[in-house]
């Protein structure tokens, strides 16, 4: 059955190669995305006026569909600011650097404990709350602060922010972009994240134990670990903080039993999440800071949407640019595309398949590598609204496997950009283990390159 495209069509697709184009130069895009905006709108309107207008409406559409994702990010930021500030993360943490004997259990101990409590907190967070307490802990088992930049990173940045299980922001994004529920994303990318996060740790841990062996990593020095709560000890007494420290496990895992249970997914699980963090930032803030505990709430969540909205600034106009390609036209620009249309990229994956044999092989390859692409400007939430209008339309062009092909692509731009790989992206790891960024990156890329090789191999049996 053929589909009828028009201008609207070809400029949509002009527009995704001069984005591709400009990450692969590792340019930022939001620039583009803009201007695309614009000329789809003024094309299909012919209205200055009302294309202008489009820009800010695709903005305030974007951030619509978005903001349950930045809320709930925001919220885990600021719980995660009270709960250093009161001293709480060390007194979660401690018991399980009674395991860090050696430098093998200390890598997979931080290793597993990054990822468990990034699923939670997002690993930036995660790696302040961990990072100043298992780094003296491992440096002593004999694992050098490269070490424990790599497990801290591939689990939290890698595995956790990649598959996103619980806040599911990620998730969202992609399923949002490529027209399909956030839980078939989750379900098609488990055994995705199960190869990649195995794969490229196991790889990652075999170079790290040879180097060691050769000499070539040793302890070194780490003069200067941040700890903000050494002068805030005061805030809580340490009955207080066994109490919370048992407490705010306790009521995450109830969230997840009720997840499971309530079969909550999506805006339902997220809002369980939030709801949870709110009632421990209101709890812990005052508790902690007492007669300013009104004041602190509110320092806190601004601390909190701050970050939010730093990580998701960029991310708007991209997202924008993509809504496009789907019901967003209509609701954001008009009803200007043909009747018997089904969006722009379900338009195109239709065209698609009428004229080039497409086989679930080539579409795996090429969405590890829009993936990658995307994720070159280091941030590996701008480019995965493209990743999923991507594996919207060659789903539809080879008639299956877009849930699969949407998790590969996901999984591949936060690899990439979401701090393994980009060295500024790497900052919150190297940091706090005082180490360098480009180093960090360059101990990462052979083992992630062999993960995502591996896991776009797993990709085309799973299509």
């Amino acid at each position: 059955m053929g589909v009828e495209l028009t201008a609207l069509h070809w400029i949509y697709v002009g527009f995704i190669v001069l984005i591709i184009g400009f990450m692969l130069k590792r340019r930022d895009t939001s620039l583009i995305c803009i201007i695309g905006i614009f000329t789809l709108a003024i094309v299909a309107t012919g209205s200055v006026a009302s294309s202008i207008s489009g820009i800010f409406n695709s903005f305030i559409f974007a951030i619509t569909e978005l903001m349950s994702t930045i809320l709930i990010i925001s919220i885990i930021v600021a719980m995660s600011h009270v709960l250093t500030k009161a001293g709480i993360n060390d007194t979660m943490v401690a018991p399980f650097t009674r395991f860090m004997k050696n430098p093998t259990l200390s890598f997979w101990t931080i290793g597993i404990l990054m990822m468990v409590i990034s699923w939670f907190f997002w690993p930036s967070p995660a790696v302040a709350l961990l990072g100043a307490v298992l780094l003296p802990a491992a440096l002593r088992a004999g694992l050098p602060a490269l070490g424990v930049a790599i497990a801290m990173n591939l689990f939290g940045h890698g595995i956790a922010l990649s598959s996103d299980f619980i806040i599911q922001a990620a998730p969202k994004l992609t399923a949002d972009a490529a027209s399909i529920p956030v839980g078939d994303v989750i379900s098609a990318s488990i055994p995705l994240v199960i190869t990649m996060g195995v794969v490229t740790t196991v790889s990652a841990f075999i170079f790290l134990k040879r180097d060691m062996k050769r000499g070539v990593l040793t302890l070194g020095e780490n003069k200067e670990i941040i700890q903000d709560q050494a002068m805030n000890e005061h805030l809580l007494t340490t009955k207080q903080k066994h109490f919370f420290a048992i407490l705010i496990p306790i009521a995450f895992l109830l969230d997840v039993i009720a997840m499971f249970l309530l079969k909550l997914q999506g805006g339902d699980a997220t809002a369980l999440i939030g709801g949870t963090a709110v009632f421990i930032l209101l709890i812990l803030s005052v508790v902690a800071h007492k007669q300013q505990g009104l004041e602190k709430t509110t320092s806190y969540l601004i601390q909190g949407f701050q970050f939010g909205f730093k990580v998701f600034g960029p991310v708007i106009p991209i997202a924008a640019f993509f809504y496009l390609g789907d019901s967003g036209f209509a609701q954001i620009i008009g009803d200007y595309l043909p009747k018997t249309s089904h969006g722009i990229v379900n338009d195109l994956g239709v065209a698609l398949a009428a004229a080039v044999p497409l086989t679930k092989e080539i579409a795996a390859i090429t969405l590890t590598g829009i993936g990658a692409i995307t994720g070159l400007d280091g941030s590996g939430f701008s480019g995965i609204s493209l990743a999923g209008s991507v594996a919207n339309l060659f789903g539809t062009a080879i008639g299956d496997g877009t849930a699969t092909l949407t998790a590969l692509g996901q999984i591949a731009a936060i690899w990439v950009g979401g701090g393994t790989l980009i060295p500024w992206a790497l900052i919150p790891a190297a940091a706090i283990c005082n180490v360098s960024p480009f180093e960090l990156a360059r101990r990462n890329i052979l083992p992630v390159t062999i993960g995502l090789i591996t896991t776009t191999i797993v990709a085309m049996f799973l299509i």
